[in-house]
């Protein structure tokens, strides 16, 4: 028992980092221990994870807009009530989104003339103007049992101040045409588009009796294969001149001022600059 045993090991020595580590000196910084996701993920590009000029509430707030569903209301007053916080700097993220191309934001109007944000989120701004200067494949033929795609009309011309009275105007006038003329029989959509060229000339104080005196003299005499193109290119090239002058008592109509979202309730107003509405101001009389 007291003879010593030569053949044990030695106490084993602990690893210094610079000399008996195999990795040598740890890396300072992240180490990504990471998954490999199947299923519930979303990918985000680099260049907006690590922009460098956008605020790290853009990109977290332009991280969780890309995440959703389609149809997911996105406005500054659902942001405000789902994230910590306040509307003013949400609003302003979402400036800074649209400002670099993540985030198109536009005013449509309703049926009922009720007027909405539409918001457009894009994950890659830039892309679709990369995608137009790329050389276009030849076109496919179209199989014999396929429909031809549609043709697009010409462009007619714009009024300037395309009010809703207006337009209805013009609406009334083209699905006027059909009494004049069976083959005049114009589809919804063709109405939509030769409706802002009619108005265009009722802007210019051309009767409606005088518009489709116009559009509907010396038809030729065959088949009309396109009607609304025809419209459209008389629309255009017998466009009248402005009349030479307004009575004296008119007023000219004031520029409208844009259109801008409130800050506060997302309410859309008119103000030649953003910020918040009447109703949200606390400078004003009245205001919350």
């Amino acid at each position: 028992m007291d003879t010593e045993n030569r053949s044990a090991p030695a106490r084993p020595q602990s690893r210094i980092p610079a000399k008996n580590h195999p990795d040598g000196h740890r890396i300072a910084g992240v180490v990504h221990d990471h998954v490999r996701h199947t299923e519930n993920f979303t990918v985000i590009g680099n260049d907006l994870a690590q922009h460098p000029e956008l605020s790290l509430l853009a990109i977290g707030l332009a991280c969780y807009i890309q995440s959703v569903r389609p149809g997911t209301a996105v406005d500054i007053k659902t942001l405000a009530a789902r994230f910590p916080e306040g509307p003013t700097r949400i609003a302003a993220a979402l400036r800074e989104l649209e400002t670099h191309g993540y985030l198109r934001r536009s005013r449509e109007r309703t049926a009922t003339g009720r007027i909405i944000t539409r918001t457009v989120s894009c994950n890659r701004p830039g892309h679709h103007a990369a995608r137009e200067t790329t050389p276009r494949r030849p076109a496919r033929r179209t199989p014999p049992d396929e429909p031809a795609p549609r043709k697009r009309l010409p462009a007619v011309p714009q009024p300037s101040y395309p009010s809703p009275a207006l337009l209805q105007t013009a609406v009334d006038v083209l699905a006027g045409l059909r009494r004049r003329d069976p083959r005049l029989l114009l589809s919804a959509t063709d109405t939509e588009h030769l409706a802002p060229g009619v108005a265009a000339w009722l802007e210019r104080d051309v009767t409606p009796t005088a518009v489709r005196h116009a559009l509907t003299e010396n038809l030729p005499t065959e088949p009309l294969i396109r009607p609304a193109a025809l419209l459209a290119h008389r629309l255009t090239a017998l466009l009248p001149p402005p009349p030479p002058f307004r009575p004296p008592a008119a007023p000219v109509p004031e520029p409208r001022r844009p259109l801008q979202t409130c800050d506060g309730c997302d309410r859309a107003f008119r103000a030649p600059a953003p910020g918040r509405c009447r109703d949200c101001r606390t400078d004003l009389p009245g205001g919350t």
